[in-house]
């Protein structure tokens, strides 16, 4: 599965470096309400509950599905342009035309990335979220009763959180993302939009060469979305949003990507399915036995394992290909140790990527 970008130009006009104050607030939030998820956001939210409010921390929590994994599109960046506050960005949520604020929220509320609009507010929307939890289910109810009330409770209290634990910390993450934001900005101007396909879950589909260039993200889910002058693609770094690698498409507004700088830490889904399935052949497990400790060559592997050696070397190969071992050659003679971290890592790797 993967969600796919289709860029009418390879240049880099329709592509953008853009920081986002609300969307890095929002990705504070999110690690507040699932701080086992971001250890990395440790420090941040310890300080957090010294420092904020009782009744603040818990309309943190009331309103936290719209900032969960599927955050509500109004999160982030809304359009390209200028450096902005987060006063203005709220300011433009707040000018957002209603029937997309309410179908953004339900959105979020429900956990879907689709590029269709939901269907509206109505009693079987409800009954749908009351089914997923009674807080979405309570949270939809309000939106229904009064979305601009329901939009104004929200806006002041993210402007009220930001006073109190996110205003000064903000000026000591922009320094890393400014930094990140030129690297990108650097590569946009030397290779167009291609350079999206460094991100590692990332790469430029085979297609005709004179349609436009496809990018494909290894995602949970299927979608396609178009990027031209009209609708840019807005690359948003981010400090305590890792391990999420966040791709927003919603009709009528740019296309979002909110990134962190180390997201080359993280495998791909690709990456990690391979790994898992390597690992179920029962003689591939009896080699990584017989390496694990210290380096074996092929043949020594061959006589332990009562094979042949062409045998052992095809199931190596895949263990190689799966990056799951080490090579050195000493002479003609090469050496197979298995990677014990690569092995250790897969659980972490593997939720890491279905958060992303």
């Amino acid at each position: 599965m993967a969600v796919t970008l289709l860029l009418d130009s390879p240049g880099a006009g329709s592509v953008a470096v853009q920081q986002s104050p609300l969307a890095e607030l929002c990705a504070c939030l999110h690690a507040l309400d699932e701080p086992g998820h971001h250890p990395a956001s440790a420090g941040w939210v310890a300080r957090a509950h010294r420092g904020v409010d009782g009744g603040l921390l818990a309309t943190a929590t009331a309103w936290a599905p719209l900032w969960g994994a599927f955050r509500a599109r109004y999160l982030l960046p809304l359009s390209a342009g200028p450096r902005r506050t987060l006063a203005a960005e709220l300011r433009e949520v707040a000018e957002l035309p209603v029937g997309d604020f309410v179908a953004m929220t339900v959105q979020a509320l429900i956990g879907k990335n689709e590029t269709e609009l939901v269907p509206s507010l109505g009693d079987d929307m409800l009954h749908r979220l009351r089914l997923i939890s009674t807080s979405r289910m309570e949270i939809g109810a309000r939106l229904r009763a009064d979305p601009e009330a329901f939009r104004g409770e929200l806006l002041d209290f993210l402007a009220a959180f930001a006073a109190a634990a996110f205003d000064a910390e903000w000026p000591a993450l922009r320094p890393a993302l400014d930094r990140d934001g030129a690297l990108r900005d650097r590569e946009l101007r030397n290779r167009g939009a291609r350079a999206l396909a460094d991100y590692p879950a990332a790469a430029v589909a085979t297609g005709p060469s004179a349609g436009p260039l496809r990018i494909v993200f290894d995602k949970l889910y299927n979608a396609t979305a178009r990027v031209h002058a009209g609708r840019p693609c807005l690359l948003v770094p981010t400090v305590h949003g890792r391990p999420h690698f966040v791709i927003k498409h919603y009709p009528g507004y740019p296309v979002v990507i909110q990134y962190s700088p180390d997201e080359a830490a993280t495998p791909t889904l690709e990456t990690a399915r391979r790994r898992l399935a390597v690992l179920q052949d029962p003689t591939r497990l009896r080699l990584c036995y017989a390496i694990l400790r210290h380096p074996v060559p092929t043949a020594e592997l061959a006589t332990q394992l009562g094979m042949t050696a062409p045998q052992v070397s095809r199931h190596l190969r895949r263990l190689r290909e799966a990056q799951l071992v080490h090579t050195h050659r000493r002479g003609s003679v090469v050496y197979y140790q298995l990677d014990a971290a690569a092995v250790e890592r897969l659980g972490p790797d593997l939720l890491s990527v279905l958060y992303r």
